[in-house]
């Protein structure tokens, strides 16, 4: 599947051209749109570059803290709207900071609303402050994004719904209508590879987004992430595993598509099924249309029957 950003940050003329692009990724056969999410910024930016705390080594925050960061699932319901066919995904979502019994049924309503095309990538983030806001625990990131999911799921596939933990208990309880597809909502773990983040893929996920270290060496991370779920009594057929496809430009400065689209067989051979791609496109939506069909026809050629 070939995935597209979607742009954030007003520039002239608003949010408008965001909404344009994102229609032509509809129309272009792009098969998956993506959000990214920030509810509040600290201005300790450099912890983003520290793995310990959820960062990427060498990484670097893309906006300084005043930078414009819309609420992904808003964003998506808007794009759900005017789209037909693209898939909407968020890339990631902070879950661990919103009340899991209200995630459960926004997730739920934007499934129903947009024909089943929502898939919500989850990850712990980096941003202790955003944790501090939110009244919670930065320490206890993973805990409670474990706890989340666990109650949306539960909500997403019982009716009614019992739960028991050390933090909530609740039983009798009608949540619905319940998203579209058995299991409910398909949820994408974010992560690198380690005990926690391999519970929690075996756990939730249907497919993982390799983040830090285990993104740069996808030969030797996607084959622990398969055993993992092998050894927990998984199946690993159709498990998803995201991967980016970093953009080679011509000696103008534009695309070379060709060039591209080399590394597209080798990854799909190690397991790589979603290709997540970031490109300039024009304000103009025909434009922008042709040229992602341009995209989506070179990454089609290079898949191959």
């Amino acid at each position: 599947m070939l995935t597209s950003y979607a742009a954030d940050g007003p520039g002239q003329g608003g949010w408008q051209p965001m909404l344009e692009r994102a229609r032509a990724a509809d129309e272009a056969g792009i098969d998956r749109l993506f959000v990214s999410d920030h509810v509040v910024f600290g201005e300790n930016l450099e912890a983003y570059s520290r793995p310990e705390l959820g960062g990427a080594e060498g990484g670097r925050q893309p906006t300084g803290p005043d930078g414009h960061w819309l609420e992904p699932l808003t964003v998506l319901s808007v794009i759900a709207g005017i789209t037909a066919r693209v898939r909407l995904g968020t890339g990631i979502l902070l879950a661990a900071l919103r009340r899991p019994v209200v995630l459960a049924k926004t997730a739920a309503t934007l499934d129903v609303l947009s024909g089943g095309r929502l898939d919500l990538g989850v990850g712990v983030g980096w941003q202790r402050e955003e944790y501090e806001a939110a009244g919670l625990d930065f320490e206890s990131r993973g805990h409670l994004l474990d706890h989340t999911l666990e109650v949306c799921q539960t909500l997403w596939r019982q009716a009614p719904a019992r739960f028991e933990s050390e933090e909530l208990r609740f039983e009798a309880i009608h949540q619905l209508p319940h998203p579209i597809h058995d299991g409910g909502v398909p949820i994408w773990v974010s992560g690198t590879v380690n005990k926690r983040v391999l519970e929690r893929i075996v756990r939730f996920g249907s497919g993982w987004i390799p983040w830090g270290a285990a993104a740069r060496d996808l030969e030797s991370s996607i084959p622990r992430v398969r055993e993992a779920l092998v050894a927990a009594g998984r199946d690993v057929d159709g498990f998803q595993v995201a991967g980016r496809l970093p953009v080679v430009k011509d000696t103008d400065g534009g695309i070379d598509l060709a060039r591209t689209m080399e590394r597209v067989p080798g990854q799909v051979e190690i397991g790589v099924t979603d290709f997540r791609l970031s490109i300039p496109l024009p304000d103009d939506r025909r434009a922008a249309t042709e040229r992602l069909a341009e995209v989506v026809d070179a990454f089609r050629a290079a898949v191959g029957p």
